[in-house]
């Protein structure tokens, strides 16, 4: 599984590049600044794909002495990083259509501008159906947020072949001194409109890198335990759980009455039991569950 993860890593990586060149390239000879930046975009891209790629390695690796839960924790740090400078490359490019505005536009080839953004949008969009198929498939959360990135791309390529058939038609109209402002207007939109989704994706990053309580599988957990401590006619239970990329730990204490007496086997049936209930045999969740008749180790 690991191998197709990263090999689809690779393909998105060279492909991002090319188009990241070609992007620029295309810019410079239409006199398109918002060309340049979506070409821009992809080289920003790809660095943190980059990482992201490295790390599906490390994670291939599993446990280490120095890493004795693996290298979950990385996946959340990698997409702090991705979003930080897809936000970061949003608020330049809003900056930079600005200053364009203000300085009254310039002239572009629209019509060659307007056919590229077309070549790009098809790639994108195919691009994030193919990474999405792949993420659900593998449960990789590498490919679901490349394959976020690929969306976004897309969109911003949408938005400018949108902007550049408008501008090809307002030519000839009493509207057409406005076609110089439509460059730096369309790189503005595509800052404005991409930015809450890094944005986003910061928050929910930032989640996991301060492990914050999944809700969903907090709730299970309780759900599950409630029931367990009912039929089973134990005292209480405490339960913790954190999650960081694709790995999840939870730990339940379980408090018994004071004399109890469980055997080995009791205890790991139980904790069979407690596995199955909560859909903890992927090697991806870490379940710890133990027994005390005190209630201070709760």
């Amino acid at each position: 599984m690991q191998a197709t993860e990263q090999g689809t890593l690779k393909f998105s990586i060279a492909l991002t590049v090319l188009l990241g060149v070609l992007g620029v390239a295309s810019g410079l000879v239409t006199n398109s600044q918002a060309i340049i930046f979506d070409g821009m975009y992809s080289f920003v891209d790809v660095v943190p794909t980059v990482v992201s790629l490295l790390v599906v390695k490390l994670i291939a690796r599993g446990t280490t002495h120095r890493f004795q839960y693996g290298f979950w924790h990385l996946e959340p740090l990698v997409a702090v990083l991705r979003d930080a400078i897809l936000a970061m490359a949003c608020v330049y490019a809003g900056i930079d259509a600005i200053g364009a505005l203000t300085g009254g536009g310039h002239e572009v080839a629209y019509g060659r501008a307007a056919l590229w953004a077309g070549v790009l949008c098809v790639i994108g969009v195919t691009m994030t159906i193919l990474l999405g198929r792949r993420a659900k498939t593998l449960k990789s959360p590498m490919l679901k947020l490349d394959a976020r990135s690929w969306l976004v791309s897309a969109c911003l390529s949408l938005a400018l072949l949108i902007g550049f058939a408008g501008a090809i038609g307002l030519a000839g109209t009493r509207w057409q001194h406005w076609i110089p402002y439509v460059d730096a207007v369309a790189l503005l939109s595509m800052a404005l409109i991409m930015l809450p989704m890094p944005l986003m994706g910061l928050w929910r990053s930032m989640r996991d890198v301060l492990q914050v309580a999944p809700n969903e599988l907090d709730q299970r957990v309780h759900a599950v335990m409630d029931g367990v401590i009912k039929e089973r006619n134990f005292l209480e239970y405490t339960s913790y759980v954190a999650r960081a990329g694709r790995g999840r730990f939870v730990e339940i204490h379980i408090l018994v009455a004071p004399g109890t007496r469980i055997d080995v086997e009791t205890a790991d049936a139980l904790r069979s039991e407690i596995s199955s209930r909560l859909n903890a045999g992927e090697p991806t969740f870490w379940l710890t569950i133990d027994f005390t008749a005190d209630r201070r180790w709760l």
